[in-house]
Parts: C-alpha cells; sequence; structure tokens
C-alpha cells in the first residue's frame, strides 16, 4: 500500500487517538479541551469525522503537539499495527479496474 492511499481522516484521526492515549485523557475530557463534542472527537478519530483548520488547531493544543504531529502517515501506521492500541487495523485498499 503506498503513503498516498491511505485516507487523510484516517491518519489525522488515528495520530489524534495516538497522541491523546498517553496524556490520558478520555475522549469526553479531550473533548471539553477542544471545545468539541464527545461523538465527534469520537468520529475524528474513528476517520469518518471530517475537521476544519481551526479544530486541527484546537486538537493541536489540547495535545500539545505540533499540526504535523496529526498528518504523520508513518505513525499513523504503526501505530494502527500496534495490538495494544485498541485502533482499528489499516486495510490494504483495493486497486479499482
Amino acid at each position: 500500500m503506498s503513503i498516498l492511499s491511505m485516507d487523510i481522516r484516517r491518519v489525522f484521526g488515528l495520530n489524534m487517538r495516538r497522541l491523546r492515549l498517553p496524556t490520558g485523557l478520555s475522549q469526553e475530557a479531550a473533548a471539553d479541551l477542544m471545545k468539541l463534542g464527545r461523538a465527534h472527537v469520537s468520529s475524528i478519530e474513528r476517520g469518518q469525522g471530517n475537521v476544519t483548520l481551526a479544530t486541527v488547531d484546537a486538537v493541536s493544543k489540547a495535545l500539545r503537539c505540533a499540526w504535523s504531529d496529526l498528518f504523520d502517515v508513518e505513525a499513523a501506521r504503526s501505530f494502527a499495527a500496534s495490538s495494544k492500541t485498541g485502533a482499528p487495523r489499516i486495510k490494504p485498499s483495493r486497486r479499482r479496474r
């Protein structure tokens, strides 16, 4: 699977979870810091929610990370491959003919 074939929402969500878990923040506590709803945080972490630039900024401030950390494809892939994370596994995309 090429790096470009991973959905950017999935990358962002996996990295958001990867960076949130070590802080000990629950989704609800993180949502409060980010001024988002918990359900929205959950959908983002599952790679289903779209985010605005304002949300990217709020997430980076709450998790004390750089914006670029949230878009790190290799970190997202490694996190998803880890059996200890509870993160959904990334399945290779199938090429359409």
